[in-house]
């Protein structure tokens, strides 16, 4: 499923000229934008190629607003969330926010995803780094909304099995639909 998923992906990604991707991912922001103005810190990540990017949500956060990335000090490390932007290559090669960027704690997590469906489930890449994120986020007590984003394409209209460690995602936003699940 997730093989198929992200060659989906992939496909419909680079189907989209430079300026259809930029127009998408600025509708996935007037979408997105008023579910999170009461945020104090909202997480985003540095997209992989065909995934969409949230760096036009992540730009129209208000003043009041931080915005943090993902970062890993090594390959087994947990991921933690640091003050943007992302300036240096991580332990895979991705973009992330240097060390010395301020540690902080979302309350709002933009989630990438290969596959998710009308239930909140998502698949992602395989590694758990989200999974394991967002569950220690939540075990802190603090309150925690997961958004997951993608293209229209990634949505799977059959619900998607859930593994018992997956953590369901609040809602998920496409550049042409808001879906709530909590």
């Amino acid at each position: 499923m997730r093989a198929a998923a992200l060659a989906e992906r992939r496909r419909y990604a680079r189907a989209l000229t430079p300026e259809a991707r930029s127009g998408l991912e600025a509708q996935l922001a007037r979408i997105v934008l008023p579910h999170i103005a009461g945020a104090q810190v909202v997480a985003g990540y540095h997209p992989l190629a065909s995934e969409i990017s949230p760096y036009a949500i992540l730009g129209g956060l208000d003043g009041a607003q931080a915005a943090a990335l993902p970062w890993f000090a090594d390959r087994g490390a947990a991921m933690i969330f640091r003050e943007g932007p992302a300036l240096v290559a991580g332990p895979w090669g991705m973009l992330q926010p240097p060390a010395d960027a301020a540690a902080l704690a979302p309350d709002v997590v933009l989630v990438p995803l290969v596959l998710g469906d009308r239930r909140g489930t998502r698949i992602g890449h395989g590694q758990g780094h989200y999974d394991r994120a967002l569950a220690r986020l939540r075990e802190g007590g603090r309150p925690l909304r997961t958004i997951g984003i993608a293209w229209e394409a990634q949505i799977s209209e059959e619900p998607i099995p859930a593994d018992p460690w997956d953590v369901p995602l609040d809602a998920i936003a496409t550049p042409a639909e808001w879906m709530e699940f909590r």
